[in-house]
């Protein structure tokens, strides 16, 4: 049966939340993570167990900074938060590229923006005349989010509650295990723990926000990218069109239509791939 509020939600957004600083690594804890940084043990095999370890030495967050932001993990939970603190260079790929192809005061536009390791990156990037849309639904990933992005003082960040989606109106998501960064969107009969969210239309969306050009975008929806984009191309100004898109492929097999073949027929062409996304550029 759906829920409308997951459980904890009322605590990860306390406005009385210790400020960023209070859950720094104690020394040992730093050290595991200079460890990390610095050899072969940043790879994804051996996160879990690094991220025990740290918990067992203190359990809790850990505040640090990441590609030029401030951020509160809670690694013990997220893949994404795991692989931001013990990788630095972790999707800097896929970061390169979009800081590669955003201006300064350029515009990024972040489907799916988890904690912020994107869009925070991004916005430092862009600095305070840019602006970066950070579009995440979990309640609890979403707070998270607004955390760091008050810890960093990146104003030029602007939220937003809803999923991404083919229609105005609502959506079910839930999480699987413990990874709270591989929250995806089910379908009633399938609906299991699942959440209710708001859903709106990308277009939607950047009206709202005022937006009326996109330098990038990225986005990471757990297969649901095909029903964001595929309506947002065939609907959309093609002013809005996004000169380079950075898309989540590892779930591919759960489109309904193939939305990369689907914008290389609007003139993208792939400029890169790596294990998880496929890199697009518009000519």
């Amino acid at each position: 049966m759906a829920q409308s509020t997951p459980p904890g939600i009322a605590a990860a957004n306390d406005p009385a939340a210790p400020p960023f600083g209070a859950f720094a690594p104690t020394p040992a804890q730093a050290a595991i993570i200079r460890l990390a940084h610095r050899s072969r043990l940043k790879r994804g095999a051996f996160r879990p167990m690094l991220s025990r370890l740290v918990n067992l030495l203190r359990s809790g967050p850990v505040d640090v900074q990441y590609q030029g932001a401030a951020f509160r993990f809670y690694h013990q939970a997220s893949a994404t938060e795991r692989g931001a603190l013990f990788n630095p260079d972790y999707n800097v790929e896929e970061l390169d590229f979009l800081r590669a192809q955003t201006p300064a005061a350029g515009v990024f536009v972040d489907v799916g923006a988890n904690v912020g390791t994107y869009a925070l990156a991004l916005a430092r990037h862009v600095g305070a005349g840019g602006k970066v849309i950070a579009i995440e639904p979990h309640p609890v990933t979403h707070a998270r989010l607004a955390f760091n992005r008050a810890a960093s003082g990146f104003t030029q960040v602007s939220l937003v509650a809803a999923a991404a989606g083919p229609a105005d109106g609502e959506l079910l998501i839930e999480t699987d295990g413990d990874n709270l960064g591989a929250s995806h969107v089910v379908t009633g009969e399938h609906a299991g723990n699942a959440i209710k969210v708001p859903s709106l239309r990308l277009q939607r969306i950047l009206a709202d926000a005022a937006v009326d050009r996109i330098d990038a975008l990225k986005i990471d929806v757990e297969g649901f990218e095909d029903r964001v984009l595929t309506g947002f191309f065939r609907e959309a100004a093609e002013r809005l069109w996004p000169r380079a898109v950075v898309i989540e492929h590892l779930a591919r097999e759960e489109w309904q239509d193939d939305c990369i073949a689907d914008m290389r027929t609007r003139g993208y062409a792939e400029a890169g791939k790596t294990r998880s996304n496929t890199l697009l550029l518009r000519g």
